[in-house]
């Protein structure tokens, strides 16, 4: 698929696409006879996957580290597994400590809800 493709199917413009490939986040791009980069469709799974790492705040280097064990055919089971397993649990970690947050905002937000009602104030509700 060209870049155009790309973008559309995964949000992201060019310029930070090809960022991405010169970090060697995308793998080998392969070139057709007129030079064109010729982007595999795994790709689009492969830049959710990178987004939604970075969101959790991984580093481009743990995104690098865990898209190409992802690509390697010749991948050691027992390192992949363990790598994946590291990661995760830091995203388990973030989870809970997400949800910890979370907990803490809405005692609060009950709080001063609370305080604002007391001082005759209408307060509108979000969840």
């Amino acid at each position: 698929m060209r870049i155009a493709e790309l973008e559309a199917r995964t949000g992201l413009g060019r310029h930070t696409l090809r960022y991405y490939e010169q970090q060697g986040l995308l793998g080998k791009i392969a070139r057709d006879s007129n030079n064109y980069r010729n982007y595999p469709e795994t790709l689009v799974r492969d830049v959710h996957l990178l987004k939604q790492m970075q969101v959790l705040g991984f580093s481009l280097a743990e995104i690098r580290e865990v898209l190409q064990g992802l690509r390697s055919r010749g991948i050691n089971c027992a390192q992949g597994a363990r790598l994946l397993g590291e990661k995760r649990a830091k995203v388990e970690e973030q989870i809970a400590n997400l949800k910890a947050a979370s907990r803490l905002l809405g005692k609060e937000q009950k709080r001063l809800e609370a305080r604002a009602r007391q001082h005759g104030f209408t307060v509108a509700t979000t969840h």
